[in-house]
């Protein structure tokens, strides 16, 4: 409502009112300008209409005159220029306005949200007073109950911002802001409460209170409609899952509008991979339950009538294609179940088949002819005529650190190359074994500038490729591990490798440095050195406790150079210069610094010394991995070669070959088999009778982390020595039956076969964003051939002096086979002694012990387990469940293993 301020008489204040205009919806009053004196109104009675006379028409208004402006001037401004004010409205000095005038600068002003209160005075004398109100300053956004959603996430989405304007328009905005946030975490039932704390110098406390509620879940899909497959069976296929309490730890209980559309797709996607073609989802229904806690789902759903492939044939106006035996080729078969994946299949392998051929762009359009009838759906592919194409340039993008150079080498193809898709897969394959860039990296496609040309366009996002590790961790291998490592597997952007490496444990020591230069001179030869020096212990089980029985200290290095021979195959040689040390601690040797025989053993006492070891070697491999990473699919076999005896104190020849291979079986199955053996052939007899030619650290050894459900050295030969007890029952003689009291000393082999089959099983993707990898395995393999050592002591049974039984006697180094008589110092204690003839105690005796060769043969060992892989915060981990079904006596079995801060 309009309203005059000066004092001109009830008469000109009614005129005032009646001619005023109405502002609806304004919280404010505008004021209007004079009007002209109202007419009396007449005394004289009207004059009544004659008959057959039209009524009068009703009297038009006046127009509204217009005024014009003398001054403005602007009142209430703190911290708003005058200026800035009057320039939202379109008043100026000089011009003409009326009501509508003033009416329309009030909005403008409304609409700057800068003013919480707008007037605008002196409509009737054309002196214009724009009187406002602030609004305030926000000096502070306080959230306040909200325990499920960080200020953070919250600060990201709302408007309102410390030192900003306060308008209510924009708390309310971001009030259904927040309340979205919780609906995408699913709390349906969160509600907001703002508050407003006015403070001085015009500023407020904007207070969000917010009472989050409880977590909406899916408490029940209801499906209608379906006959053929039950409830159970489609909400599998279903990403939204129930609440129940198996799905207790799933994120995917709550309720999603997008994973419910998600949901009638996969619903869609399985009836048709069935060969339910007429399939529709006729509507789903989220409802929230009065509580807002729950939602119910129910789908809606028509299944129709199953049908099989028809026809499927090819009709190609591209002349390089054999539309018959094409057709033949695809998956989709006449007589199978109608698949609508297996369409896709063919489509895809359709046009790598024309990317083979050099057409980059090939159009493929599947026309489907049902018969409703037979229940059949003929397919007929339709192959669009193509030109054939031409790299015309190949792009690489995104690599700052990474040298062009280095991606382009990969590149199976050049510019102006006839386009092949089938090099294209293979160069991007190739680029992502690198291990420079993001996961998952494609070359895109692209037309060029004319038809029959296309542009490659390689999109990479590097990551890190420098790596700084120091850690401590626990293995059930070693104890505990302390390692430190640099490594840039990408220097200098050369894609050069450069490693540098320290570790400590129990059982280990190690220093290694090593550098590869894949592309010597930008020519695709491999050059690589490796410097190390290494200490082992190795060790013997005791009582179930490990004791260290020989260390091995072995220093040198290595050269090698690599050349590849066709796209998959490659040859690379070696030569490996190494001395190695052997020695035992000094509990095993005597008051003469002999090694004692009784103490260590004869075959470790024959092992003793220094050996120098010069070797050449030469590796043939044929790899086609997708990635040497991850591989999902391909096959990598190796054959190594390795000829000891150019120079040094060792002759061997040595042979190992290693295969594996992957494949994607669906689902996100992935299944692998690996398998691998060797052989070791002596070039010089041994040493002396009884003792293997192959020294004890040259050969092969087999078990945990390889072998998994067996402990490290675990199968194969090995010397195991039990002590003689008294049987509780009889008092005869006998081997300690206890296998944890046995001395176990594992010896290697020359001889060894491992294989595995293993099944990479799917998670969802919260797991998969965790790292984690869960598989089952099963494992097989053996290890043997080497020479029978011979036995360390060779005890007598007969009559013992003291007690006339019979039995293994003890040993006397230097007295004969036997003891004589008892310890004149202890003669009531029953103990032997070793006397001379003067019945002087000597030393002594050595008590008697069995001692068994066992483990040498060819005959499988098996294990099956599930393990896992995770990416933890405290570094890799691995742990494995594995048991051994079949097993040779000797071997060393172990159910749980676990590694965690090594690589494994």
């Amino acid at each position: 409502m309009v309203t005059v301020t000066e004092s001109h008489g009830a008469a000109r204040l009614a005129v005032g009112l009646l001619a005023g205009t109405i502002l609806g919806g304004l919280p404010v009053l505008a004021h209007a300008q004079e009007a002209a004196p109202a007419p009396q109104a007449s005394t004289a009675p009207a004059s009544a209409p004659q008959p057959g006379t039209p009524p009068a028409a009703p009297a038009t208004p006046a127009p509204e005159q217009s005024r014009v402006i003398k001054s403005i001037r602007v009142e209430g401004s703190q911290r708003i220029e005058p200026e800035t004010v009057l320039s939202y409205t379109k008043l100026r000095i000089g011009d003409n306005f009326t009501n509508e005038t003033l009416d329309r600068a009030i909005k403008d002003l409304q609409a700057s949200d800068l003013f919480a209160d707008v007037q605008i005075e002196g409509a009737l004398t054309g002196d214009i007073v724009v009187r406002i109100r602030e609004n305030p300053i926000i000096n502070r956004v306080i959230f306040e109950g909200n325990r499920r959603l960080k200020q953070d996430k919250i600060d990201k989405e709302i408007k309102l911002k410390p030192r900003q304007i306060f308008t209510r328009t924009a708390v309310r905005q971001d009030v259904q802001r927040i309340i979205e946030l919780y609906r995408r975490q699913g709390r349906f039932a969160a509600s907001v409460s703002p508050k407003m704390v006015s403070l001085d110098q015009n500023r407020v406390d904007v207070i969000f209170e917010v009472n989050e509620g409880p977590k909406s879940q899916v408490r029940q899909i209801n499906i209608i409609g379906n006959n053929v497959f039950s409830d159970a069976k489609l909400r599998a296929q279903m990403a939204t899952k129930q609440a129940r309490l198996l799905t207790l730890l799933s994120s995917n209980t709550g309720y999603d509008q997008d994973r419910l559309a998600y949901d009638q797709q996969k619903l869609r996607q399985f009836y048709l991979t069935e060969g339910y073609a007429d399939f529709k989802v006729i509507s789903a229904v989220a409802e929230l339950t009065p509580d807002k806690r729950d939602f119910i789902i129910t789908y809606v759903v028509e299944e129709g009538k199953r049908y099989k492939f028809g026809d499927v044939t090819v009709d190609s106006d591209i002349r390089d294609f054999d539309n018959k035996r094409l057709a033949a080729s695809l998956p989709a078969r006449k007589g199978d179940w109608y698949n609508a994946k297996k369409v896709e299949d063919s489509i895809e392998q359709i046009n790598n088949t024309a990317g083979l051929y050099g057409y980059a762009f090939s159009d493929v359009n599947p026309q489907y002819r049902p018969d409703r009838d037979a229940l059949t759906l003929s397919i007929e592919f339709h192959i669009e005529q193509q030109q054939r194409t031409y790299v015309e340039r190949i792009d690489v993008n995104g690599n700052t650190l990474t040298q062009d150079k280095v991606i382009r080498r990969e590149i199976r193809l050049n510019e102006g190359d006839a386009f092949n898709r089938f090099l294209v897969k293979r160069s991007q394959d190739r680029i992502n074994s690198l291990g420079f860039f993001q996961d998952k990296l494609e070359i895109k496609e692209k037309p060029g500038t004319a038809p029959d040309r296309v542009i490659l366009e390689t999109n990479v996002e590097e990551r890190s490729t420098g790596e700084l590790n120091l850690s401590v961790g626990f293995s059930s291998l070693e104890q505990f591990v302390v390692q430190a490592a640099v490594r840039q597997r990408n220097f200098r952007g050369k894609g050069q490798e450069l490693r540098l490496s320290g570790s400590y444990s129990q059982f280990a020591r190690s220093v290694e440095a090593g550098f590869t230069e894949p592309y010597l001179f930008d020519r695709n030869i491999g050059l690589g050195f490796d410097i190390y020096r290494r200490d082992y212990n190795n060790f013997n089980f005791l009582n179930s406790n490990r004791n260290n029985t020989y260390s091995q200290v072995s220093t040198g290095f290595s050269v090698r150079v690599g050349v590849p021979l066709t796209e998959y195959w490659s040859l690379s040689g070696r030569y490996t210069l190494q001395q190695d040390q052997i020695g035992l601690g000094a509990n095993f040797f005597d008051q003469n610094g002999q090694c004692d025989v009784l103490t260590a053993g004869r075959f470790l006492c024959e092992q003793l010394g220094t050996r120098v070891t010069s070797a050449i070697g030469f590796t043939l491999l044929y790899d086609s991995l997708n990635s040497r990473l991850r591989p999902t699919a391909g096959r990598r076999l190796s054959i190594n070669a390795d000829l000891a005896g150019l120079g040094g104190d060792v002759r061997y020849a040595r042979l190992a070959t290693n295969f594996s291979q992957f494949k994607s079986i669906g689902a996100g199955f992935i299944l692998s088999f690996q398998a691998e053996g060797g052989y070791i052939v002596p070039l010089q007899g041994g040493p002396a009778p009884g003792v293997d030619p192959i020294r004890i650290n040259d050969r092969f050894y087999l078990g945990e982390p390889n072998f998994r459900g067996f402990q490290i050295r675990g199968v194969g030969p090995r010397v195991l020595r039990a002590a003689f007890i008294d049987d509780p029952v009889t008092g005869a003689q006998i081997v300690d039956p206890n296998r944890r009291n046995y001395q176990d000393d594992a010896i290697g082999g020359r001889t060894y076969y491992h294989g595995r089959i293993e099944l990479e099983l799917p998670l969802g993707s919260g797991a998969r964003e965790l790292g984690l990898r869960p598989s089952i395995y099963t494992d097989i393999g053996a290890l043997f051939g080497v020479r029978r050592p011979l036995p360390t002591a060779n005890f007598v049974r007969g009559a013992n002096p003291i007690t006339g039984r019979d039995e293994v006697l003890p040993f006397c180094q230097l007295g004969t086979l036997g003891v004589t008589g008892r310890d004149p110092a202890l003669p009531g204690s029953g103990l032997l002694a070793c006397l001379d003839g003067t019945g002087t105690v000597v030393a002594q005796p050595i008590a008697a012990f069995s001692e068994q060769f066992v483990g040498d043969t060819p005959l499988p060992r098996i294990s099956v387990g599930i393990g896992v892989n995770w990416n933890s915060p405290f570094g890799p981990l691995r742990i494995d469940v594995a048991r051994a079904i079949v097993s040779r006596f000797g071997d060393d079995t172990k159910l749980i293993t676990f590694n965690v801060g090594t690589q494994f």
